[in-house]
């Protein structure tokens, strides 16, 4: 017999799931009524990871079986949240590595919330484990990384969602339906990305003993291993390129995977940027503070740029994305869109989506992203959907190869000085094999690099 003893934080967990796809369903949003007892991982137990998983729980009334971090604290605090969360009051299995967890158990599907270094290696193993994957972006710091993530997925016929959940949010679904689709820019041959938040971690910290509760060596994995210099959570991984590809990675790759979506636009033609470290030369960071890149389509140009320092163009959107066509300009970011019309037409505006009624839970968790949550929540039903109907998810992993790609690509024509051409058939920059050795980052011994696999 099922038990149908809920405490007050359950029911209310389950009662606004329902509430919440039900409005989902009102508003026309993709939406299925997920399957029950999907058996769930969890390798990455930080802020993010976390957030996507419970984001998960409060739509789908999943069995998460194992949670894998290197960090003990982490994985303690996850096992002990996700026990309070789930229906069967069940604390999950607990791992500090990720292949042990693939080994000992049996997943429909894995949430990876690792740092960006990791997230090739791990979305491969647990795609050949038999699970279903949500990835989070970039998916990968070099380029066949990507491309080997993407093949893998294929080859065994496996679904990744990754989580550029742009893709996913209300208002600029909207901003798709009722100004892209019905032509209101008229013909669009003009882009611009960027973002000028101070999140560019710096300083000159010691080198200090690793702590007891930090897996130091299995947190390095492939990467290079620095001298440690304090944990490395809560971004100061960040600001390194060992482990990513910089704000334009980061940031960019938002951004540039949603007007990307918005104009069903796939590979540039060509790729150039420049930029470096100009203003924040004082400390250990090694990614640019200042940048511009430029992607080039026929009779169009999608230009990225940043800055971690001074101030934003426009207070009201300091990241963001603003399309330019002849008969309007779009504007759009995390909180907002509007459409400003050349001429006499209607102006148009719509503001982010929160779910605080629907979902008071999201009050009570720390440093939770309100806006975001309805997006990675409506992401997640999509997946749910892809793998049930067979059908790609809205951010495919083919979409995100190619965006993480791009992105990548602008870093290392910004490390050569000169524009690049990538061949996605032949994997190759036309014409220049320096820029060709660099789609391949050196893994770190005893690591293989999965396009060798």
């Amino acid at each position: 017999m099922v038990d149908y003893t809920l405490n007050r934080r359950k029911f209310i967990l389950g009662t606004s799931a329902f509430v919440t796809l039900s409005a989902l369903e009102a508003k026309g949003l993709p939406f299925e009524r997920p399957p029950k007892n999907i058996k769930v991982g969890l390798i990455g137990a930080g802020w993010y990871g976390k957030s996507d998983l419970f984001r998960l729980m409060q739509v789908c009334d999943v069995n998460v079986v194992a949670i894998c971090d290197v960090d003990s604290r982490h994985l303690q605090e996850a096992g002990r949240l996700v026990g309070e969360r789930q229906r069967s009051g069940q604390i999950p299995k607990l791992y500090k590595d990720y292949r042990k967890m693939l080994a000992d158990n049996q997943f429909d599907l894995i949430l990876i919330g690792t740092p960006d270094h990791w997230h090739a290696r791990q979305a491969i193993d647990a795609i050949r484990s038999g699970a279903h994957i949500y990835l989070q972006k970039p998916i990968s710091v070099d380029v066949l990384e990507g491309e080997a993530i993407l093949r893998y997925a294929r080859k065994y016929n496996k679904k990744v969602q990754v989580g550029t959940q742009r893709r996913s949010t209300a208002h600029l679904i909207d901003a798709k339906k009722q100004v892209i689709d019905q032509g209101l820019l008229g013909k669009i041959s003009h882009v611009e990305m960027c973002c000028y938040y101070h999140m560019r971690r710096n300083g000159n910290p010691p080198v200090e003993p690793v702590p007891d509760f930090l897996d130091y060596e299995m947190w390095t994995g492939p990467a290079p291993l620095r001298p440690y210099d304090g944990l490395p959570h809560g971004g100061w991984w960040r600001t390194f390129m060992e482990y990513g590809n910089g704000i334009t990675g980061d940031m960019g790759m938002h951004m540039f995977d949603t007007v990307r979506w918005l104009l069903q636009l796939k590979w540039p033609k060509k790729i150039s940027a420049t930029g470096g470290i100009y203003v924040q030369q004082e400390g250990k960071s090694t990614i640019a503070d200042t940048q511009t890149a430029v992607f080039e389509y026929d009779e169009l140009n999608c230009v990225w740029q940043h800055r971690t320092w001074g101030g934003p163009v426009d207070p009201e959107y300091p990241w963001a994305f603003i399309i330019y066509g002849d008969k309007g300009t779009l504007k759009g970011s995390v909180m907002k869109y509007e459409f400003i019309p050349v001429g006499k037409g209607t102006p148009i505006k719509k503001d982010v989506v929160y779910e605080k009624e629907k979902f008071p839970e999201d009050l009570e968790e720390p440093r939770i992203e309100l806006h975001t949550a309805p997006a990675t929540r409506q992401h997640l039903l999509d997946l749910l959907s892809a793998i049930e109907h067979d059908r790609p998810p809205v951010a495919d992993i083919e979409e995100g190869y190619i965006s993480t790609a791009c992105c990548i690509l602008a870093n290392i024509s910004m490390q050569l000085n000169r524009p690049l051409r990538y061949d996605p058939e032949k994997k190759i920059c036309t014409d220049d094999p320096e820029a060709t050795k660099l789609l391949k980052r050196p893994y770190r011994t005893p690591w293989q690099h999965p396009n060798l696999a």
